[in-house]
């Protein structure tokens, strides 16, 4: 038999470290190693109970479990429009501004797919979400990665991006709050973005997911006038409303840049369940004090996270914003890679390495924050205990 081999594209990127990671972290817990789990930034809190009631009760109709539209149901968009008008003071029109989609992640291949053709350019930050690399390689991309610094308080360096050839980028992932740093951008550093995209017809894609949690003030680079002519916002209920496993994520935009991306959309995907649709309507009703629950929440969390940090001798910033804590390894260890392994190995704590999201974390290491209180605190304990 002829040798088979996968397409190119196969070789250029690696198996996501975390499937890779949480294999191993099964096979040593099936064996009875007890590990606790730190690393993933997935929610572990249930959404609002009137959110699961209407998915309950809609999915239970025999009429709803049809193909649904491309572009998410009217009353979805809508919920979309009301909640950025309501919480970001930003108009959106829901009929050609919004496209639901089945989570950011997936809306990172569709907008790629959108505007990069094979061999064209893309800003990709480093340190970033290491979904903005491997998708880019997957479309035939070449990627540019940019610096962001702890001596540049994590933003980025226009400076330093000009010295590019910029006359073959078309894209520019940004993330703020940013993940894995935590850095909160301010307006001043999303209008430098957006004239920076419009001076050089470079698309600016902002991939928001992160704005509510630790936050009293959720920004939107669609607060910048003239921002939605040059920039794609994402927009995701997984963090915000406790739905990371429902898969429901926006993006707003232009009304050209929402119907090219819907083009593609429609060419991969088949819509989302309507029920789904429905209840995560419901979820962008919620008032304040769902918003204040969720502050409170993870604000516990994060003093044991911080406890954790300091305890390893690490460094971090505590005006930090999202679903994570990162932290500097101190001087004299090898990598945050070496301190990750004797954690997972000899703490039974799993935290993730910060050279995964790039060459400029390396000195890092990232604890999420979706653990209750009582397993941040025995993770605390198994930390002082391995540090003696």
């Amino acid at each position: 038999m002829k040798d088979i081999t996968p397409a190119n594209r196969v070789s250029d990127i690696k198996e996501y470290y975390f499937s890779k990671k949480l294999r191993e972290l099964a096979r040593l817990n099936s064996e009875g190693a007890d590990i606790i789990s730190l690393g993933i930034g997935g929610p572990d809190r249930a959404p609002d109970e009137k959110v699961i009631t209407t998915l309950q009760k809609e999915a239970a109709k025999e009429n709803n479990h049809s193909y649904q539209s491309y572009n998410g149901l009217p009353e979805l968009r809508q919920a979309f429009a009301n909640w950025y008008k309501t919480k970001y003071g930003v108009d959106l029109d829901p009929a050609t501004e919004i496209l639901p989609l089945i989570g950011s992640k997936e809306g990172i291949l569709h907008i790629s797919l959108t505007f990069l053709n094979p061999g064209d350019g893309v800003l990709v930050p480093d340190p970033g979400y290491p979904t903005y690399t491997s998708v880019s390689k997957l479309v035939g991309a070449e990627i540019f990665k940019y610096d962001l610094k702890e001596e540049n308080g994590w933003l980025p360096d226009f400076e330093e991006i000009e010295k590019l050839p910029l006359e073959k980028i078309k894209l520019m992932w940004v993330n703020y709050p940013h993940m894995p740093t935590g850095k909160q951008a301010d307006p001043e550093t999303f209008k430098k973005i957006i004239d920076f995209g419009k001076k050089h017809g470079i698309v600016i894609a902002h991939d928001n997911p992160y704005s509510f949690i630790l936050n009293k003030e959720p920004l939107s680079i669609l607060q910048i006038p003239g921002a939605i002519d040059i920039a794609v916002e994402m927009n995701s209920l997984s963090k915000s409303h406790n739905m990371a496993g429902w898969r429901v994520a926006m993006a707003a935009s232009n009304p050209t840049f929402i119907s090219w991306i819907l083009k593609v959309k429609s060419n991969i995907d088949s819509g989302q369940f309507k029920p789904v649709m429905l209840a995560a309507a419901e979820a962008l009703k919620l008032q304040d004090d769902w918003y204040d629950e969720l502050y409170g929440v993870y604000e516990e969390r994060r003093k044991i996270a911080e406890e954790i940090m300091e305890t390893l001798g690490c460094d971090y910033d505590p005006k930090q914003r999202g679903l994570f804590l990162w932290g500097k390894i101190p001087e004299g260890v090898e990598s945050g890679e070496w301190l990750a392994d004797e954690l997972f190995y000899k703490a039974r704590v799993f935290v993730t390495p910060g050279f995964i999201f790039g060459k400029n974390g390396d000195k890092y290491i990232r604890i999420s924050l979706c653990a209750k209180p009582e397993k941040l605190k025995e993770a605390l304990k198994r930390v002082k205990e391995y540090k003696g």
